[in-house]
Parts: C-alpha cells; sequence; structure tokens
C-alpha cells in the first residue's frame, strides 16, 4: 500500500526534479536512486507522511547531486592544472630527450641528419625538401625513412630500453 501511493505520484516527483535540475535524464536517475534507496523506509511512516517525507528525500537529493558534481569539477580543475603545470615541465624534458637525439643525430649520415633537421625538426614537407635537394619525392621519402631507421637504431645502441619506452627519464650516457 506505501509502495503504491509513491507509485501514484511518481510523475509528480518526476516534475519536481526536472524543475530542479533541467534535465529529465537526471531526474529520472535520481528518482530512481530515491526509490531505491527509501522503498523500506517509506514502509515505516503513516500514509499521511510519505508524500512530504519523500519531497524532503528528493531535495536532499538533488542537493547531494549538485555537491558530487562541485567535488567532480573541482577535481577536473585541478586535474586541469596539474596537466598544465606538467606540460609546462614537460618542455624541460623535451629539451633533454631533443639534445640526446641532435646528439645521436650528428653521428648519422650527413644526408640523414639533413632530412630528420629539415623535415622532423624543422616541419618542411618531403615535397619542400626534395625540391631544395633535387630528388624525387618518392627519393626524398625513402631517405627520411632510412634516416629515422638510422637513428632508431642509434637510439637503442646509446640509450637501450630507455628508447624503447618513451626516453622519459633517460639515464643514458653518449657512447
Amino acid at each position: 500500500m506505501d509502495l503504491q501511493i509513491l507509485l501514484d505520484n511518481h510523475r509528480r516527483f518526476l516534475a519536481f526534479l526536472e524543475k530542479r535540475v533541467g534535465d529529465r535524464a537526471v531526474a529520472e536517475d535520481i528518482l530512481q536512486d530515491a526509490f531505491v534507496r527509501n522503498l523500506a523506509k517509506a514502509g515505516e511512516l503513516p500514509p499521511d507522511e510519505i508524500i512530504p517525507w519523500f519531497y524532503a528525500t528528493l531535495r536532499n537529493a538533488v542537493v547531494d547531486r549538485y555537491r558530487r558534481e562541485q567535488v567532480k569539477n573541482k577535481r577536473l580543475e585541478a586535474f586541469a592544472h596539474e596537466l598544465e603545470r606538467t606540460r609546462d615541465e614537460g618542455s624541460d624534458t623535451d629539451r633533454e630527450i631533443c639534445a640526446c637525439v641532435s646528439r645521436l643525430t650528428s653521428t648519422l649520415k650527413p644526408e640523414y641528419a639533413d632530412v630528420l633537421a629539415r623535415v622532423d625538426v624543422g616541419g618542411a614537407s618531403l615535397k619542400e625538401y626534395a625540391q631544395e635537394k633535387g630528388l624525387t619525392a618518392s627519393n626524398a621519402g625513402v631517405r627520411a625513412h632510412r634516416a629515422r631507421q638510422a637513428l632508431r637504431r642509434q637510439l637503442m645502441q646509446s640509450c637501450g630500453l630507455c628508447a624503447e619506452h618513451g626516453c622519459v627519464d633517460c639515464t643514458c650516457t653518449a657512447r
């Protein structure tokens, strides 16, 4: 009987919640959670107190939902600030990696070092590089591929596992 009182007022409860949260799906979630959590308690109340008590329960559920959202938003903001801080610190890591790669690039054939410096570091397209060097686009692509392979081999030889797993905490020394 007490359950029936709540079920008979389902639409009113849903409209009450929807007006407060502005989203039907969220209102339905809150209502469903409230039903699940409070059905046993409803049986302990006199029938004339069930509806006012359930509205109070719903108001509390909305407040709890907003509080959880605020906590979640604060955590997201803290995470965003941490990412920004890490990105700024990451530039030091990038410089270290670039120094390691630059050092090893000098051990490659001059044409390999040149294509890597111009295309991969300098940002030129392979087509631009090919035109500058009087090569076909295909030949420039092959040269860039071979240069990257040669650099990869040098990194593996010099840095070992640290190169294989990202060079983030590079402790290698020049060999």
